[in-house]
C-alpha cells in the first residue's frame, strides 16, 4: 500500500500541464493552456488546463480534475496505478505503508504472480523472435496470418517451445519460485518433474486495462486431436476469464475517443483489426459474454457493436449475449460478415477505408438484426412468428431506460407489422420477477416525467436561483477562503439616554470565517446536499489548516466532491477559450471586489430564504370567514421588515464600492 507521504510528494511534484502535455497538444492561453479535447472529436479547443490551480477541465464532456484524475479518465488507471505512474515519471521513490501479515501475504502473492507473468510474456516473445524453433514455427505462423513485426511487438506475441519444461527451467534459473509458476498456471505440478502448460503453442498475453499481464492464451499448431486448439490460463488470484477482455489495454483510448467498442470472439480478430487501423476492438476470448466484461466496456463507452461471422448457427447462439448488454443500459448494434468470412479474414483482405465503410453501412440496430435473423427461421409459420415476437419483446424488456423501450416497441411494431398494444400486452406476460422490475422502473420514471411535466416554472426558477447562490458560496470559499478582508458589522446597542441605536463598525475577517458566521446567524444550511457536504468539508479544512493548498485539498476529496469542485473552479476559464480580452472585452477581476461579492452573495441568499418563508406564510393564510390569521400576518410583517433591512444593507454595500 502506497504511503500517504509518497502520495503527498507526488501531488506536490506533479505539474498538471506537464502530465497532460504528454497526451494533449497544449497552447498557452494567458496564464492557462488550452487544447482539443482528448475525450471527443472537435475542431475548436474546449479543453483547459490551469497550472496555478493544478487542475484541468474539459468543457465538451464535463470531465475535470487534477493530474491523477486525468490519468484515471484518459488512460483508465486505477488510483494506485496513477500514483505509481507519476512517481516513476518524477523519479519519486515509493514508500509502502506497513500492512497486516495477512494483507502483506496477499499483496506479496499477487505481486509475485504479476512478476512471473511479466517474465513469461518477455520469455515467450524473445523465444519467438530469437530462437531457431521460435522463428521456424511461431514467427512463421504469425507471418502467414499476415501480422507485421510492429503488430507482433504491439501485442507481445510469443512462442512456448515444444520441450516439456523449457520455460519452467528458465524461470527457476532466474530465481522465480515454483509456487508462483504453478499458481499462475504457467507450470503444471508433478512430483518428479513439473512441466510447461503451454508447450509447443504460439502465445497471446492477456492484459488488464492498465497493461499488467493477467494470463495467457496459447494456440497449438499441430493436428493433435487430443489437444485443445486454444488453451487459456486457469483461474487464479489475478486471472478471472469472465472479468477480462483481450485487447482492452491496446483499445481503451480508441474506445473512449470514438465512443464505440467493436466486440469480436478471437485473439486474431482483435489483432487483424488493429493492424488494419481500427483499434477500438476487444474479444471475449472464446467465452460466453459476461456482465463483468460488459461493465468493463461500460467504463469506456455506452456503445457496443458486436461483430459476427456469417455462420447462422453461431449467430443464433451468440445473439443471447445481446440481452446482457441491454441489461447494462448500453446501446447495441450488430454487424455480420459475408458467408465464409470472419472479422480476421475480412479485415486481412480489406483496405482501411473499405473496412470502415462496410462497418458503418452494415451495422444494424439490435432489433432490426434480431428480426431479420429470426424471421428467416419463422418464415410463414404463425407459431414460430409468435415465439419470435416474444423473444424480441423479452430483449426490449431488458432495457432500463423507459424512453428507449417505448421507441423499440414502436420499431418492433413496424418491423413485425403488429400493433403496439399487442406488444405491450406481451411485455406484461413476462415472468413475475421481470414484470415487477420493469413495472417498478416504469413507475419511477413515469413519476419523474409527471413531475417535470407539471412543474411550476416559477418554482423551478427559484430552485435555480438558490442553486446558483449556493454554488457561488462554494466558489468564493475555494478561491478566497483564507484571504482577509474588511467587512462592515451592523449591530444594536443602548446609548447613554437608554435608547436603542444602530451602530456600524468595520472589522477584519477571513472570508471563510465571515461566511460561516453569516450563515450561522440565521442558522442557514445549504439546500443542495452536495454543496452542503462540500461546504462543511471546506470549513473543517480551513479550521484545521493554517494555509490552503488547492492541490492538497483536492487530493483528499472523493470522486463526486472532486468533480464538482473542479467544475466550479474552472467555470470562469471558459472566458479564455472565447478570447474576450483579444476582443477588447475585459471581465472584472474577482479579487478586486471580493469583499463586496461575499457580502452581496450572503445577503442575497438570506433575502431569498426569507422571501421563501414569506411565500409559505402567505399560502397558509386562510380566506375563510372568521379565520384567525393574526399570527401568520404578524410574521409576514416582521419578515418584510427584515427584507427591507437586507435591501438597505445591499444598497450600502453597492455604494461603498461604486
Amino acid at each position: 500500500m502506497i504511503s500517504k507521504a509518497t502520495i503527498d510528494i507526488v501531488y506536490e511534484t506533479a505539474r498538471v500541464e506537464e502530465v497532460i502535455g504528454e497526451f494533449v497538444h497544449l497552447k498557452r492561453a494567458g496564464s492557462n493552456y488550452k487544447g482539443l479535447s482528448p475525450f471527443s472529436e472537435e475542431r475548436s479547443p474546449s479543453f483547459m488546463v490551469s497550472p496555478a490551480k493544478g487542475i484541468w477541465k474539459d468543457f465538451s464532456s464535463g470531465k475535470g480534475g487534477n493530474a491523477v484524475a486525468f490519468l484515471m479518465e484518459h488512460s483508465h488507471f486505477t488510483y494506485p496505478e496513477a500514483i505509481r505512474y507519476l512517481a516513476k515519471k518524477y523519479n519519486i521513490e515509493i514508500e509502502e505503508t506497513e500492512q497486516t501479515d495477512q494483507e502483506k501475504a496477499l499483496t506479496d502473492t499477487r505481486e509475485s504472480m504479476y512478476l512471473v507473468s511479466e517474465f513469461a510474456k518477455t520469455y515467450f516473445h524473445n523465444t519467438l523472435l530469437n530462437s531457431e524453433e521460435g522463428k521456424a514455427i511461431g514467427y512463421s505462423y504469425f507471418k502467414e496470418r499476415g501480422f507485421t513485426n510492429e503488430t507482433i511487438k504491439k501485442f507481445s506475441l510469443g512462442y512456448s517451445p515444444e520441450s516439456w519444461d523449457a520455460f519452467t527451467k528458465e524461470a527457476l534459473g532466474k530465481g522465480y519460485k515454483l509456487e508462483f509458476l504453478e499458481s499462475t498456471g504457467l507450470t503444471i505440478p508433478k512430483e518428479d518433474r513439473p512441466f510447461d502448460r503451454f508447450k509447443g503453442r504460439v502465445m497471446f498475453p492477456i492484459e488488464s486495462m492498465s497493461g499488467r499481464v493477467l494470463g495467457f492464451g496459447g494456440r497449438i499448431l499441430t493436428n493433435d486431436k487430443k489437444a485443445a486448439k486454444y488453451l487459456n490460463s486457469p483461474e487464479s488470484e489475478i486471472y478471472h476469464k469472465s472479468k477480462v477482455l483481450y485487447g482492452i489495454y491496446q483499445a481503451k483510448q480508441s474506445i473512449a475517443k470514438l465512443n464505440n467498442c467493436y466486440l469480436v470472439e478471437g485473439y486474431t480478430d482483435v489483432i487483424q483489426f488493429n493492424q488494419s487501423g481500427i483499434e477500438n476492438v476487444v474479444a471475449s476470448s472464446g467465452t460466453a459474454l459476461t456482465p463483468d466484461q460488459i461493465r468493463l466496456i461500460n467504463r469506456l463507452t455506452k456503445n457496443i457493436t458486436v461483430l459476427f461471422d456469417g455462420d447462422a448457427a453461431g449467430l443464433r447462439a451468440s445473439v443471447r449475449g445481446i440481452d446482457l448488454i441491454l441489461e447494462e443500459g448500453m446501446n447495441v448494434k450488430v454487424c455480420t460478415f459475408p458467408d465464409g468470412e470472419d472479422p480476421d479474414s475480412f479485415a486481412k483482405k480489406t483496405s482501411y477505408d473499405d473496412l470502415v465503410y462496410y462497418l458503418e453501412n452494415n451495422s444494424k440496430d439490435f432489433i432490426q438484426f434480431k428480426a431479420s435473423l429470426l424471421m428467416n427461421e419463422a418464415k410463414n409459420d404463425p407459431v414460430k412468428k409468435a415465439d419470435l415476437i416474444r423473444d424480441m419483446v423479452g430483449s426490449i424488456s431488458k432495457i432500463p431506460d423507459r424512453i428507449q423501450r417505448e421507441i423499440y416497441i414502436q420499431e418492433c411494431s413496424r418491423i413485425m407489422d403488429i400493433s403496439e398494444q399487442v406488444l405491450q400486452s406481451t411485455l406484461a406476460q413476462l415472468s413475475q420477477k421481470e414484470v415487477a422490475e420493469v413495472g417498478k422502473k416504469q413507475k419511477q420514471e413515469q413519476q419523474a416525467f409527471e413531475i417535470v411535466k407539471n412543474e411550476n416554472p416559477i418554482a423551478a426558477n427559484k430552485v435555480d436561483v438558490l442553486n446558483r447562490l449556493e454554488r457561488k458560496i462554494i466558489e468564493i470559499l475555494l478561491l478566497y477562503g483564507n484571504l482577509e478582508e474588511e467587512f462592515e458589522d451592523v449591530f444594536l446597542r443602548t446609548n447613554a439616554e437608554g435608547e436603542i441605536e444602530t451602530v456600524s463598525e468595520n472589522r477584519n475577517y477571513k472570508i471563510y470565517q465571515r461566511i460561516y458566521l453569516s450563515l450561522q446567524e440565521d442558522e442557514v444550511q445549504l439546500a443542495n446536499p452536495l454543496f452542503r457536504a462540500i461546504y462543511n468539508d471546506l470549513i473543517a479544512f480551513y479550521n484545521e489548516n493554517e494555509s490552503f493548498s488547492m492541490e492538497q485539498y483536492l487530493m483528499r476529496l472523493d470522486v463526486d466532491f472532486a468533480q464538482e469542485v473542479t467544475d466550479i473552479l474552472m467555470e470562469d476559464e471558459q472566458l479564455v477559450l472565447h478570447d474576450w480580452v483579444g476582443q477588447n472585452i475585459f471581465p472584472k477581476t474577482k479579487n478586486e471586489t471580493i469583499g463586496q461579492e461575499v457580502t452581496e452573495t450572503i445577503l442575497t441568499l438570506r433575502w431569498y430564504l426569507v422571501g421563501s418563508i414569506i411565500e409559505e406564510l402567505k399560502s397558509s393564510i386562510s380566506s375563510e370567514p372568521n379565520s384567525d390569521n393574526t399570527e401568520p400576518l404578524s410574521l409576514v410583517m416582521d419578515y418584510n421588515i427584515l427584507i427591507h433591512s437586507f435591501s438597505k444593507k445591499l444598497g450600502r454595500v453597492m455604494s461603498r464600492y461604486y
